[in-house]
């Protein structure tokens, strides 16, 4: 998560307070702090924290050009009106003027890459490390599903036409990453939950789209993202959003979520389908249904559970964890299975829990994993 002070100076720098300069000093000192801390705690691979994006969607969004943005488009944070009511789902209107993929824009012009945000944010992070840096970027299926495609038909032909363009500028960003060392690359795939949640189904409906047909352009896609970088590691994370908010009866942090809906319909597809090394998967609630859709899971391809929630201060146990782990045994051999949160910690617009709750999380995580993988 963010500390209260990189926080207070995106603040100032989205309402014309703080300079680019300023906004660049405080993120490099919030992310040697939370390496340095990461190596503290004994994680094996590190990260930046995120620490210059103001959502995770700016992988892709701040490295290109030719999405039509409102200006002063981050103000949209100051502004935006989530459902609040805990332990709901919180309803986002994506139509609403504000960033590119955060909310669904039209283009003005073809996409085209301007500057490879994930790969700066990976030259300054293993400078300062001592251990190996995972950068993320976001999957096209998610980019797609918040691309206005009826709005820019004189652009794109359709989302066939798009979607190229989408997986030849990543596919230049992650050879640059490779380029420059990086051996861990995460895709962030939020989307693919969308076609198991009938609310999200039926808006793709609305707009003319066939959900099989999108569910199908992105799996290609995101392999042919990956393709052909032997010696690279890629993990996709799958989840149903990190939204949070604060009871208000309780003053604790609770959960809310954007998707709805097990793995189940479409694990068969998804998990044979998808090329990745690593599945990084939701698992700390109800909401993601049973371990049975890792049966679909092939060899040779490693899940993590994402078992400790961010949603909560609740600190799980370590014989609460080996049990779900040796349910999961069930349908995988434990050397096919890792340990993770189910989400990230941070976001600049949501509640998050305190610094030390989520150390307390990591180092339970940590704990775990040796009892369990030695």
């Amino acid at each position: 998560m963010r500390p209260a002070k990189l926080r207070e100076v995106f603040v100032r720098h989205d309402r014309g307070e703080a300079t680019d300069e300023e906004l660049r000093q405080a993120q490099d000192e919030a992310i040697r702090d939370v390496i340095a801390k990461q190596e503290a705690h004994n994680l094996p691979v590190l990260t930046d924290g995120e620490f210059r994006r103001h959502n995770f969607q700016e992988s892709f969004s701040a490295s290109v050009a030719g999405f039509a943005v409102p200006q002063n488009a981050y103000r949209y944070y100051d502004q935006q009106e989530i459902n609040k009511t805990p332990l709901e789902r919180a309803e986002q209107d994506f139509n609403a003027a504000g960033p590119a993929i955060v909310t669904r824009r039209p283009v003005t012009d073809r996409l085209r890459l301007v500057r490879n945000i994930p790969l700066e944010e990976y030259r300054f992070s293993q400078s300062v490390a001592k251990r190996p840096v995972k950068v993320t970027l976001i999957s096209p299926d998610r980019i797609s599903q918040r691309f206005a495609w009826e709005q820019s038909q004189p652009v794109y032909k359709g989302l066939d036409d798009f979607v190229d363009d989408v997986v030849s500028i990543e596919r230049r960003m992650v050879r640059e990453l490779v380029d420059a060392g990086c051996r861990y690359i995460q895709i962030d795939a939020p989307g693919y939950t969308a076609y198991v949640d009938p609310i999200s189904l039926e808006r793709m409906r609305s707009r003319g789209e066939d959900p099989d047909e999108n569910l199908a352009r992105s799996i290609k896609a995101d392999n042919a993202i990956i393709e052909g970088f032997p010696g690279v590691t890629f993990g996709i994370h799958v989840c149903r959003g990190n939204a949070r908010t604060i009871d208000p009866k309780t003053g604790k942090l609770v959960a809310q979520w954007h998707r709805e809906g097990h793995y189940e319909a479409i694990a068969g597809r998804l998990f044979n389908g998808l090329n990745h090394h690593r599945l990084l998967l939701e698992y700390d609630s109800e909401r993601a249904g049973s371990f049975d859709p890792l049966r679909f899971v092939p060899k040779g391809k490693l899940v993590v559970l994402g078992l400790i929630t961010t949603k909560s201060a609740d600190l799980e146990t370590v014989d609460g964890l080996r049990r779900r782990i040796d349910e999961a045994t069930r349908y995988l051999p434990i050397e096919q299975l890792a340990l993770s949160p189910q989400c990230g910690f941070g976001g600049l617009s949501n509640k998050v829990l305190s610094e030390d709750e989520q150390w307390q999380k990591l180092d339970r995580m940590m704990e775990t994993a040796r009892q369990v993988w030695g």
